[in-house]
Order: C-alpha cells, then structure tokens, then sequence
C-alpha cells in the first residue's frame, strides 16, 4: 500500500462522501472511487459499506483506519526529523502523558526549553500508561510520562521529582468527608470508582490488606479527573484519585492513611537515535531536576496550588 493511497482511505472515512473526499484532495471521484477498490482488491476485504449518500467504514475498514493513521503520522513526523540539520535545534517531541502533578514541573521545563529553543514545539498526547507505552515501541511517541508501577526495562528514564499522591475524592455531604484521612476499613463495603489498570489495582489491593473481600468497586476509569469528579457528585461512589486542584464546592478531597504514593517517570526508548532537539531536551530535564532538590519542588508546587 502507498502512503498516498492511505491518505486517499483516511480522507474518505473521516469525510464518509467520495465527492467531498476527493475534492479535498483535489483528485478526480473515478480517481479517487477507482484507488479504494483497488486497495480492496489488494487487501482482499471490504473496507466500505457504500450508501446512496454517503459511504462508512466495515469493521475491517475500522481497523485499517487505526492502522493507515499510526502509519502517516509516522511518517510525517519522520520527514520533519530529516528536514532539519544536525546543528539546527527545531522540530517537534511527541511526549505521552498520565493525569499527574508531574506534568507541572514537566510543563515548567517544556517553557524554559522553548525559550532557549524557540523552533522545538511539543505534542502533548494524554493516555493510560499502557497506550502510550503503546505508541512509544511503534515510534508516534518520542517520550512517555508514566505512572509507576510500570515495566520500565526497555527504556531509559529520569525519575521526576513529585510523588503522586492516591486521595479519596468524595461528595462533602459524605460521611467520609468529616474523617481527616481515609483508612481501608472506612472504605470496605463503600462503592468505589478506580482506575482500570490490574498493576493499580493490584496497589490498591494490597493496600486494603484484609478488607480487600469487601471492595466494592462500581466503575472504572482509565483517565479524566472532570468524568470522575461528575461520576463523585452524581453519587455513584467516592473514587480513587491522584492529588489534583478542581473547583466544585460540592466535592472535597481526603487522603489516605496509611499514605499511599506513586512514583512517576519520563521514559524513551533504548537505544533510540536521538534527534538533535530531543537529545538537547533530555540534557535540560536532567539538569532541572539536577538543580532542583525534591523537596524544594515539593514545596514550589504547594505555592502554586494554594
């Protein structure tokens, strides 16, 4: 399969009109019309269901988007690298991130960078350790911020500064809410909101120790503190959560005793080669958190947050 052709796919099922597709492509509809059936012919399946008016993706068509998308932006992304010369510092980092207070000292250093180096940007891509671990080993993602516990073997990393602290997010008419800190017996038996990853929830599993048999857990979530927050004041349940600023007067915030805390990483690929504005970005996280002591950062970020 050509580049182009799949480019051709993804026009027609973002746009589901062969005539509006290839008028945004500036090709002619037998053109266009003739290079989907023989992108079929090739892959020996179905990719459309064609309507009188309009024209959707088969399950197979569902898949082959996913794909064919993983596969341009690649390939966009590999041609901005190789455009740029070896002493020139621009181009873009791809960098994948959880929910986490880390993205506030990360951020403090995307800044600085960018006033140093004015032609780097940065893609932010916000997804479960999982996903973006995903996206690294095929190369759409240049760094990943991830959440521990996470098998980190096949990478190189830097520690970041803060620990992720697990708190309790409830409705402040629970009474939860007059507790100061939360125990695993004021939990048991109360329906719970979690995150949906099993190396979490195994954490948390161990946390309770002898009340897990009465975990009740109701839903699960892989990101969002906003759906979490409206899932707590809906009153599904009281949900699990990393420490974070929201601003519902209905909701507070508890934490855990005994403290439960996570660790948080920034990751790349071994033995990856480095274009020149990442291995500079490496350079610079490295002497920020060099220079900055974590409890110095830990108290920064309390500042910030009151």
């Amino acid at each position: 399969m050509e580049l182009r052709v799949l480019q051709y796919f993804l026009a027609v099922a973002r746009e589901e009109n062969i005539t509006k597709a290839a008028s945004l492509l500036h090709i002619t509809q037998p053109t266009l019309s003739r290079q989907l059936m023989q992108m079929e012919e090739e892959l020996g399946v179905r990719l459309f269901n064609r309507g009188k008016h309009s024209i959707l993706l088969t399950e197979e068509g569902m898949l082959l988007r996913r794909r064919a998308q993983e596969i341009v932006d690649l390939a966009e992304k590999t041609a901005k690298e190789l455009q740029h010369g070896e002493e020139t510092v621009s181009g873009e980092i791809s960098i994948g991130c959880g929910e986490a207070r880390n993205m506030k000292p990360l951020s403090r250093m995307l800044a600085s960078f960018q006033a140093r180096y004015p032609d780097v940007s940065f893609h932010i891509y916000t997804a479960i350790a999982d996903d973006v671990k995903e996206r690294l080993e095929s190369g759409l993602l240049d760094m990943g911020l991830l959440l521990e516990p996470v098998e980190i073997s096949r990478y190189q990393y830097v520690r970041m500064p803060l620990k992720e602290k697990w708190q309790v997010l409830m409705r402040r008419d629970s009474r939860l809410a007059r507790r100061p800190k939360i125990t695993p017996e004021d939990l048991a038996g109360v329906p719970l909101i979690m995150a949906r990853r099993q190396s979490v929830r195994n954490v948390f599993e161990n946390w309770f120790g002898d009340n897990r048999e009465r975990l009740r857990i109701v839903s699960t979530c892989n990101l969002s503190h906003y759906n979490q927050s409206i899932m707590v004041e809906s009153g599904v349940g009281v949900a699990l959560v990393m420490d974070f600023t929201f601003h519902q007067d209905a909701l507070c915030l508890r934490p855990l005793e005994p403290e439960l805390a996570s660790g948080c990483v920034l990751v790349w690929k071994k033995n990856l080669t480095l274009s020149p504005a990442m291995g500079r970005f490496i350079e610079h996280v490295k002497a920020c958190i060099a220079e900055t002591g974590e409890g110095d950062m830990d108290e920064d970020m309390d500042e910030i947050e009151e």
